[in-house]
Protein backbone atom coordinates (compact mmCIF):
# COMPACT_ATOMS: atom_id res chain seq x y z
CA UNK A 1 0.00 0.00 0.00
CA UNK A 2 1.47 3.42 -0.85
CA UNK A 3 2.27 5.71 2.05
CA UNK A 4 0.35 8.81 1.02
CA UNK A 5 -2.32 10.91 2.69
CA UNK A 6 -4.80 9.59 0.12
CA UNK A 7 -4.33 5.97 1.09
CA UNK A 8 -6.41 6.51 4.24
CA UNK A 9 -9.77 4.88 3.57
CA UNK A 10 -11.64 8.17 3.98
CA UNK A 11 -8.79 10.62 3.40
CA UNK A 12 -7.45 13.33 5.71
CA UNK A 13 -9.49 16.36 4.60
CA UNK A 14 -11.45 18.67 6.91
CA UNK A 15 -14.70 16.76 6.49
CA UNK A 16 -12.99 13.55 7.54
CA UNK A 17 -11.38 15.21 10.56
CA UNK A 18 -14.83 16.38 11.64
CA UNK A 19 -16.19 12.86 11.12
CA UNK A 20 -13.41 11.41 13.23
CA UNK A 21 -14.27 13.87 15.99
CA UNK A 22 -17.88 12.70 15.87
CA UNK A 23 -16.70 9.09 15.90
CA UNK A 24 -14.55 9.66 18.98
CA UNK A 25 -17.41 11.33 20.82
CA UNK A 26 -19.76 8.48 19.90
CA UNK A 27 -17.34 5.89 21.32
CA UNK A 28 -16.02 7.98 24.19
CA UNK A 29 -17.89 6.13 26.95
CA UNK A 30 -16.63 2.75 25.69
CA UNK A 31 -13.13 4.22 25.30
CA UNK A 32 -12.91 5.55 28.84
CA UNK A 33 -14.30 2.27 30.21
CA UNK A 34 -11.54 0.38 28.38
CA UNK A 35 -8.85 2.71 29.70
CA UNK A 36 -10.18 2.28 33.22
CA UNK A 37 -10.08 -1.50 32.79
CA UNK A 38 -6.38 -1.09 31.97
CA UNK A 39 -5.79 0.94 35.14
CA UNK A 40 -5.24 4.42 33.73
CA UNK A 41 -3.60 6.71 36.29
CA UNK A 42 -2.00 10.11 36.50
CA UNK A 43 1.71 10.09 35.78
CA UNK A 44 1.62 7.20 33.31
CA UNK A 45 3.10 7.19 29.82
CA UNK A 46 0.63 6.12 27.11
CA UNK A 47 1.38 5.24 23.48
CA UNK A 48 -1.45 6.15 21.08
CA UNK A 49 -0.89 4.03 17.97
CA UNK A 50 -2.51 5.40 14.82
CA UNK A 51 -3.67 8.51 16.66
CA UNK A 52 -5.22 10.28 13.65
CA UNK A 53 -6.08 13.93 14.46
CA UNK A 54 -5.51 13.10 18.12
CA UNK A 55 -8.92 13.20 19.77
CA UNK A 56 -8.01 10.25 22.00
CA UNK A 57 -4.49 11.60 22.56
CA UNK A 58 -5.91 14.82 24.00
CA UNK A 59 -8.21 12.90 26.35
CA UNK A 60 -5.33 10.68 27.43
CA UNK A 61 -3.09 13.70 28.06
CA UNK A 62 -5.67 15.19 30.39
CA UNK A 63 -6.27 11.85 32.13
CA UNK A 64 -2.58 11.20 32.92
CA UNK A 65 -2.03 14.82 33.92
CA UNK A 66 0.97 17.09 33.32
CA UNK A 67 3.22 14.63 35.15
CA UNK A 68 2.24 11.96 32.60
CA UNK A 69 3.06 11.70 28.91
CA UNK A 70 1.35 10.68 25.68
CA UNK A 71 3.30 9.50 22.64
CA UNK A 72 1.10 9.89 19.56
CA UNK A 73 2.02 8.01 16.38
CA UNK A 74 0.50 8.43 12.92
CA UNK A 75 1.74 8.61 9.34
CA UNK A 76 -0.43 11.58 8.30
CA UNK A 77 1.33 14.93 8.59
CA UNK A 78 -2.03 16.66 8.28
CA UNK A 79 -3.53 14.68 11.15
CA UNK A 80 -0.48 15.30 13.34
CA UNK A 81 -0.54 19.03 12.64
CA UNK A 82 -4.21 19.06 13.66
CA UNK A 83 -3.23 17.38 16.93
CA UNK A 84 -0.43 19.89 17.54
CA UNK A 85 -2.74 22.83 16.85
CA UNK A 86 -5.41 21.51 19.20
CA UNK A 87 -2.77 20.87 21.86
CA UNK A 88 -1.60 24.48 21.60
CA UNK A 89 -5.17 25.79 21.72
CA UNK A 90 -5.84 23.81 24.91
CA UNK A 91 -2.37 24.50 26.38
CA UNK A 92 -1.69 20.77 26.65
CA UNK A 93 2.06 20.22 26.71
CA UNK A 94 2.51 16.55 27.54
CA UNK A 95 2.00 15.05 24.05
CA UNK A 96 4.88 14.07 21.77
CA UNK A 97 3.92 13.23 18.19
CA UNK A 98 5.80 11.04 15.71
CA UNK A 99 5.16 10.87 11.95
CA UNK A 100 5.66 7.15 11.36
CA UNK A 101 4.22 4.76 8.78
CA UNK A 102 3.41 1.53 10.59
CA UNK A 103 3.23 -0.30 7.25
CA UNK A 104 6.94 0.25 6.66
CA UNK A 105 7.95 -1.38 9.93
CA UNK A 106 9.07 1.86 11.60
CA UNK A 107 8.30 2.38 15.27
CA UNK A 108 9.46 4.95 17.83
CA UNK A 109 12.08 3.84 20.34
CA UNK A 110 9.89 4.44 23.38
CA UNK A 111 8.84 2.71 26.59
CA UNK A 112 5.27 3.06 27.76
CA UNK A 113 3.13 1.98 30.68
CA UNK A 114 0.09 1.57 28.48
CA UNK A 115 -0.72 1.53 24.76
CA UNK A 116 -3.98 2.36 23.02
CA UNK A 117 -4.79 1.04 19.54
CA UNK A 118 -8.23 1.45 17.96
CA UNK A 119 -9.16 0.46 14.40
CA UNK A 120 -5.56 0.34 13.20
CA UNK A 121 -4.69 -3.34 12.90
CA UNK A 122 -7.70 -3.90 10.62
CA UNK A 123 -6.13 -1.60 8.02
CA UNK A 124 -2.44 -2.50 7.94
CA UNK A 125 -0.85 -5.19 5.81
CA UNK A 126 1.37 -6.44 8.64
CA UNK A 127 -0.88 -6.50 11.74
CA UNK A 128 1.04 -9.15 13.66
CA UNK A 129 4.31 -7.29 13.14
CA UNK A 130 2.74 -4.04 14.33
CA UNK A 131 1.29 -5.84 17.34
CA UNK A 132 4.71 -7.26 18.17
CA UNK A 133 6.30 -3.80 18.04
CA UNK A 134 3.62 -2.36 20.30
CA UNK A 135 4.17 -5.19 22.79
CA UNK A 136 7.92 -4.56 22.76
CA UNK A 137 7.35 -0.87 23.57
CA UNK A 138 5.57 -1.72 26.84
CA UNK A 139 7.29 -1.80 30.19
CA UNK A 140 7.04 -5.16 32.02
CA UNK A 141 3.56 -5.33 33.49
CA UNK A 142 2.36 -2.67 31.06
CA UNK A 143 -0.93 -3.06 29.21
CA UNK A 144 -2.22 -2.80 25.67
CA UNK A 145 -5.82 -1.70 25.12
CA UNK A 146 -7.33 -2.78 21.79
CA UNK A 147 -10.59 -1.95 20.03
CA UNK A 148 -10.81 -3.89 16.76
CA UNK A 149 -13.67 -5.39 14.74
CA UNK A 150 -14.42 -9.10 15.01
CA UNK A 151 -17.42 -9.10 12.63
CA UNK A 152 -17.88 -5.98 10.55
CA UNK A 153 -20.85 -7.61 8.88
CA UNK A 154 -22.97 -7.24 12.02
CA UNK A 155 -23.59 -3.69 10.81
CA UNK A 156 -27.18 -4.24 9.77
CA UNK A 157 -30.44 -2.31 9.62
CA UNK A 158 -33.71 -3.11 11.32
CA UNK A 159 -36.00 -3.21 9.40
CA UNK A 160 -33.70 -4.68 6.76
CA UNK A 161 -32.14 -2.29 4.24
CA UNK A 162 -30.48 -4.16 1.35
CA UNK A 163 -28.68 -1.00 0.24
CA UNK A 164 -26.96 -0.73 3.61
CA UNK A 165 -25.88 -4.37 3.27
CA UNK A 166 -24.49 -3.49 -0.15
CA UNK A 167 -22.56 -0.55 1.28
CA UNK A 168 -21.08 -2.61 4.14
CA UNK A 169 -20.00 -5.32 1.68
CA UNK A 170 -18.27 -2.70 -0.50
CA UNK A 171 -16.44 -1.28 2.52
CA UNK A 172 -15.20 -4.74 3.51
CA UNK A 173 -14.08 -5.45 -0.05
CA UNK A 174 -12.16 -2.16 -0.19
CA UNK A 175 -10.29 -2.96 3.04
CA UNK A 176 -9.37 -6.46 1.91
CA UNK A 177 -8.29 -5.18 -1.50
CA UNK A 178 -5.70 -2.94 0.17
CA UNK A 179 -4.43 -5.64 2.53
CA UNK A 180 -6.68 -4.99 5.53
CA UNK A 181 -8.97 -7.35 7.43
CA UNK A 182 -12.33 -6.04 8.71
CA UNK A 183 -12.58 -9.01 11.10
CA UNK A 184 -8.99 -8.81 12.38
CA UNK A 185 -9.95 -9.20 16.06
CA UNK A 186 -10.61 -12.92 15.57
CA UNK A 187 -6.87 -13.37 15.05
CA UNK A 188 -5.67 -11.24 17.94
CA UNK A 189 -5.93 -13.57 20.98
CA UNK A 190 -3.46 -16.09 19.52
CA UNK A 191 -1.08 -13.36 18.39
CA UNK A 192 -1.13 -11.62 21.76
CA UNK A 193 0.14 -14.77 23.46
CA UNK A 194 2.86 -15.16 20.84
CA UNK A 195 4.20 -11.61 21.42
CA UNK A 196 4.33 -11.98 25.19
CA UNK A 197 1.02 -10.47 26.25
CA UNK A 198 -1.62 -12.10 28.45
CA UNK A 199 -5.29 -11.17 28.09
CA UNK A 200 -6.75 -9.84 31.33
CA UNK A 201 -10.05 -8.53 30.02
CA UNK A 202 -12.09 -9.10 26.88
CA UNK A 203 -15.64 -8.29 25.81
CA UNK A 204 -17.61 -7.90 22.59
CA UNK A 205 -19.30 -4.58 21.90
CA UNK A 206 -22.38 -4.35 19.68
CA UNK A 207 -24.83 -1.51 20.15
CA UNK A 208 -28.26 -0.89 18.61
CA UNK A 209 -28.59 2.88 18.16
CA UNK A 210 -31.69 4.68 16.97
CA UNK A 211 -31.80 7.94 14.95
CA UNK A 212 -30.75 11.17 16.67
CA UNK A 213 -28.10 9.45 18.80
CA UNK A 214 -24.32 9.88 18.56
CA UNK A 215 -23.72 6.30 17.45
CA UNK A 216 -26.32 6.67 14.70
CA UNK A 217 -24.72 9.95 13.61
CA UNK A 218 -21.33 8.20 13.46
CA UNK A 219 -22.63 5.45 11.17
CA UNK A 220 -24.58 7.97 9.09
CA UNK A 221 -21.48 10.12 8.57
CA UNK A 222 -19.44 7.07 7.58
CA UNK A 223 -21.95 6.26 4.86
CA UNK A 224 -22.15 9.86 3.66
CA UNK A 225 -18.38 10.37 3.44
CA UNK A 226 -17.35 6.80 2.69
CA UNK A 227 -19.52 6.26 -0.38
CA UNK A 228 -17.67 9.06 -2.17
CA UNK A 229 -14.34 7.39 -1.55
CA UNK A 230 -15.71 4.04 -2.68
CA UNK A 231 -16.80 5.64 -5.95
CA UNK A 232 -13.42 7.37 -6.32
CA UNK A 233 -11.52 4.09 -5.99
CA UNK A 234 -13.91 1.99 -8.06
CA UNK A 235 -15.67 -0.06 -5.38
CA UNK A 236 -19.08 1.48 -6.12
CA UNK A 237 -20.65 2.94 -9.24
CA UNK A 238 -21.95 6.49 -8.83
CA UNK A 239 -25.50 5.33 -9.48
CA UNK A 240 -25.28 2.76 -6.68
CA UNK A 241 -23.72 5.25 -4.23
CA UNK A 242 -26.61 7.64 -4.85
CA UNK A 243 -29.17 4.85 -4.53
CA UNK A 244 -27.60 3.71 -1.24
CA UNK A 245 -27.83 7.20 0.23
CA UNK A 246 -31.44 7.67 -0.90
CA UNK A 247 -32.41 4.30 0.57
CA UNK A 248 -30.64 5.11 3.83
CA UNK A 249 -32.45 8.43 4.18
CA UNK A 250 -35.77 6.64 3.64
CA UNK A 251 -34.80 3.96 6.15
CA UNK A 252 -33.84 6.37 8.93
CA UNK A 253 -37.19 8.14 8.65
CA UNK A 254 -38.99 4.94 9.70
CA UNK A 255 -40.43 5.14 13.24
CA UNK A 256 -38.84 1.87 14.40
CA UNK A 257 -35.48 2.26 12.64
CA UNK A 258 -32.44 0.79 14.39
CA UNK A 259 -28.95 -0.21 13.35
CA UNK A 260 -26.59 -2.78 14.82
CA UNK A 261 -23.04 -1.49 15.02
CA UNK A 262 -20.12 -3.44 13.53
CA UNK A 263 -19.05 -6.09 16.05
CA UNK A 264 -16.05 -4.85 18.02
CA UNK A 265 -13.77 -6.73 20.41
CA UNK A 266 -12.32 -4.93 23.42
CA UNK A 267 -9.15 -6.50 24.77
CA UNK A 268 -6.84 -5.47 27.59
CA UNK A 269 -3.63 -7.52 27.60
CA UNK A 270 -0.66 -7.15 29.97
CA UNK A 271 2.97 -7.71 29.16
CA UNK A 272 4.38 -10.57 31.20
CA UNK A 273 6.80 -9.48 33.92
Amino acid sequence: MPTTENDYVLGTHDEEISRLGLQHNAWRAHTFAAWQSAGIQRGQTWLDVGCGPGFASLDLAEAVGPEGHVIAVDKSDRFLETLRARSRDRTIGNITSHGIDLESGEFPAVRADRAWCRWVLCFVNNPREVLSKIAASLNPGGALVLHEYFDYGTWRASPACPELDEYVAAVMTSWRDTGGDPDIALRLPAWLGEVGLEIQHARPIVDAPEPNTLLWAWLRAFIYVGRERLVEFGFLFRSRADAIWQAFEAFESMPAARMLTPGMFEIVAHRRV
